[in-house]
């Protein structure tokens, strides 16, 4: 009896499975993991110029020329750039995760993990807004709209809590009750479906009560869109009218740019400015590890760069000169 053994794109589709179900990945993590590996399949039919591939086909050869050509690789944002050394490693995280599938879960003799290497990349500090910028940023919202309530409700949601804009946009009006803007505070399921509480201030207390306010609807999502294509005639719940993570950062950069900001301004800039902000006013990096729903105290590190304000003034004061030199007679010279 002749056994059929599954081919590469197959060990994928299940990899991408077993992702979902029995790791209870999130849907975003899963649809990135299908878009780096289905670039790999690709990159490695050309490649091997075969017909079918297995997971034997994956050796080191192939994954070295597969890790030049991503740092040849043209930047999908900006064609005239080659991909970053971080978005160079995310192809080869998820690669190497697919290989600890076959091997481990299917017991399949492949390339191990760990010969994939990663790029190096060098210490990249967190952009972030100053607490000026933030309020230029807030007081530009037509709020004689609904749009420019909602745009307001976004901005002060955001900073207030430090969510990602995934996490933002599967919001639902039910997630806001009474109760929650009692007691400022909310449960939210993030990466990795991991559970956390956020924070209200009271900024956006008040613009999530004026924003709900004006909604005289009864549709499910938290933040609609008031423009673009109809809603679906059979959409009851109005699921067609939720915000996108990209309409989110299309209002938050345009924002940006009417402030003035020359920086680069996404609502992870935000997030990040949420943190160096709390930081800088005092407040302890694991307590900042918990808001920001880090599961390694390590990534929250990266923001003390940013704000030990004490090391210049520790620096000047145990580690002066005087600007000239001294003579053996105690002269400057």
């Amino acid at each position: 009896m002749i056994l059929c053994m599954p081919t590469l794109n197959k060990l994928i589709q299940d990899f991408l499975q077993y992702s979902e179900v029995e790791r209870n990945l999130s849907q975003g993590t899963v649809k990135m993991y299908h878009m780096y590996l289905t670039k790999f399949s690709e990159f490695a039919h050309k490649h091997v110029n075969k017909g079918e591939l297995s997971e034997k086909d994956i050796d080191k050869e192939l994954v070295g020329v597969y890790r030049v050509y991503l740092n040849r690789k043209p930047s999908d944002t900006n064609p005239n750039e080659t991909l970053s050394k971080a978005t160079q490693n995310c192809f080869l995280i998820a690669l190497r995760s697919f290989l600890k599938y076959v091997a481990v879960q299917r017991d399949l003799k492949t390339l191990e993990p760990n010969k994939v290497g990663l790029a190096k990349t060098g210490d990249r500090l967190p952009k972030f807004l100053t607490q000026e910028e933030m309020d230029r940023i807030f007081s530009l919202q037509n709020v004689s709209k609904k749009s420019g309530v909602r745009d307001r409700s976004i901005l002060e949601l955001l900073y207030s809590t430090g969510m990602r804009v995934s996490e933002l946009v599967s919001l639902n009006v039910l997630d806001i009750s009474n109760e929650v803007l009692e007691n400022r505070e909310f449960s939210i399921i993030g990466k990795g479906r991991k559970a956390r509480t956020v924070y209200l201030n009271d900024a956006a207390v008040h613009w999530l009560k004026r924003y709900l306010a004006l909604r005289k609807d009864s549709f499910k999502p938290l933040f609609v869109r008031y423009s673009g294509k109809s809603m679906r005639p059979d959409d009851a719940s109005g699921e067609t009218l939720r915000l996108t993570p990209r309409s989110v950062q299309r209002m938050v950069k345009k924002y940006a740019l009417k402030a003035g900001i020359a920086k680069q301004v996404t609502p992870h800039v935000l997030r990040h400015s949420f943190a160096t902000h709390i930081l800088r006013k005092g407040g302890d990096i694991r307590s900042v590890q918990e808001l920001l729903g880090h599961s390694n105290i390590s990534t929250t590190q990266i923001y003390t760069h940013l704000t030990n304000k004490d090391l210049k003034e520790t620096h000047k004061k145990f580690h002066s000169r005087p600007s000239g030199d001294k003579d053996l007679t105690g002269s400057i010279v």
